[in-house]
């Protein structure tokens, strides 16, 4: 994400690059690259320039107070710094305090309204411990009930739905009615969108809100529509004055203007960002974090938050043990990977890692590669999983033959495994490893990334 504007502004910096100290002519020279760079990625040229003479005043103004400071290390500091204020200087909360806590979700067609109020559910379910209600208020879009229905049954999470009631002001309130009744502490309203803002869709929406009074209200945008994004944001705050954004598709093609300016032009915070379609990939909008990523700098936090979700002290303790007795097999493995695969896809994950983003921006970083090692694994017997050693040539050509790849392929996973055990092994009985093996993050054989 953000990959154009990451670049551009990598080279704004750089013309400071080689200089001993802050002066007013480097310093034009690079803010103009950054103005570029802004409104190259769809940011309004009037907040681009605000956001510039920003800059430029700090730098400036630093010029005689951090001397012993390299000036592109600083220039880089002051955009991050600006950067976070822009995008609204720290993270927001939802509420979903009340009796039951109401979250109106309400947004375009297509800006992924139905998908979010799923993937708000289990963030709500599993991290917040609540019991929601989803509610399917969409009445005009072919198969939007039938949508939410699969998405709460994938997750557990009951959907009301009045499949022959065309009137959403109901639908909404005997579904609050109902969440009292069946103890449900937060109701998640899926509202209608449009292609297009409309007269029709704005009454509608703000007459649901009025009837149910909800505790929050969440504007859904699609961030690769840009500034356009923004006007939309605007046009829906005037009528039904929502208290936060989402933005969605942030793993697509987007150049960043509608994250980069929609709390600057409307006065809201982004609260939520969603990348992909999995019901897991919904994430808490920090703006600092967002900076450091735009900046290169990845977001170590934010992955060693995602690993936490999914810790097992007592099954990382049992690892640990099984490592350090070079017991390590392919049950095992297979349990590590499907660690992984449930904090999100690979590229996401690596780009947090600070300079490994970076440096592998390029490279084919292969999404599927785990569920090829899965089904390696799962082509092998109990016995052959539990004692690797058992795998002789007659064996690795069956199991070439159960996962569809060649027994070359099996052959390098199988080296690479064992390499892999062995490095393992070594590690843990180091006095550095007697620290503790990290959960999920035993890795992945040497070029298992790869297409």
């Amino acid at each position: 994400m953000f990959e154009s504007l990451s670049d551009r502004l990598e080279g704004a910096f750089k013309v400071l690059s080689g200089t001993h100290k802050i002066t007013e002519l480097n310093v034009a020279e690079s803010i103009k690259e950054i103005r570029r760079a802004l409104v190259g990625a769809d940011v309004n040229y009037k907040i681009a320039k605000d956001f510039t003479d920003r800059v430029k005043d700090k730098a400036l103004g630093s010029e005689n107070v951090l001397k012993n400071v390299n000036p592109g290390q600083l220039m880089v500091k002051i955009v991050m710094d600006e950067l976070t204020e822009l995008m609204g200087g720290q993270s927001v909360g939802i509420n979903v305090k009340g009796n039951p806590g109401v979250v109106l979700v309400a947004g375009l067609q297509g800006s992924g309204k139905t998908t979010f109020s799923g993937k708000l559910a289990k963030y709500l379910k599993e991290q917040r411990k609540m019991n929601p209600l989803l509610v399917a208020c969409d009445v005009y879009r072919p198969a939007a009930i039938e949508q939410l229905t699969v998405l709460g049954d994938s997750i557990k999470v009951a959907v009301y739905k009045e499949v022959e009631n065309k009137n959403p002001i109901e639908i909404a309130e005997n579904a609050l009615k109902y969440a009292r009744a069946n103890n449900h502490n937060v109701v998640i309203v899926d509202t209608a969108g449009r292609l297009a803002v409309d007269e029709v869709m704005m009454n509608e929406v703000a007459a649901v809100k009025n009837a149910i009074n909800p505790t929050e209200t969440l504007f859904v945008v699609d961030s690769m529509t840009g500034q356009d994004a923004v006007n939309t944001a605007e046009a829906f705050n005037a009528r039904i004055n929502f208290d936060g954004v989402v933005l969605t598709k942030l793993d697509g093609d987007t150049r960043g203007g509608a994250a980069l300016t929609v709390k600057y032009t409307v006065g809201k915070p982004i609260k939520f960002v969603s990348m992909g379609e999995k019901l897991d990939a919904l994430d808490v909008f920090y703006p600092d974090r967002m900076a450091q990523r735009i900046l290169g700098m990845g977001d170590i936090v934010s992955l060693v938050e995602k690993a936490q979700m999914d810790f097992d002290e007592e099954e990382a303790k049992r690892m640990e043990k099984r490592i350090k007795q070079n017991k390590f097999d392919f049950n095992d493995f297979l349990g590590q990977m499907q660690q992984i695969k449930k904090m999100g896809d690979l590229t996401s994950l690596i780009s947090m890692i600070p300079g490994v983003g970076k440096a592998l921006k390029d490279a084919p970083i292969d999404d599927k590669a785990i569920n090829r090692v899965e089904a390696i694994i799962q082509s092998m017997t109990p016995q052959e999983r539990a004692n690797p050693d058992l795998l002789n040539l007659g064996r690795k050509k069956r199991i070439a033959r159960g996962c569809g790849q060649t027994p070359e392929q099996i052959n390098m996973f199988i080296k690479n495994f064992n390499d892999m055990r062995k490095m393992m092994h070594q590690m843990a009985n180091t006095p550095m490893g007697k620290m503790g093996m990290p959960p999920g993050m035993g890795g992945m054989p040497k070029g298992g990334f790869r297409k």
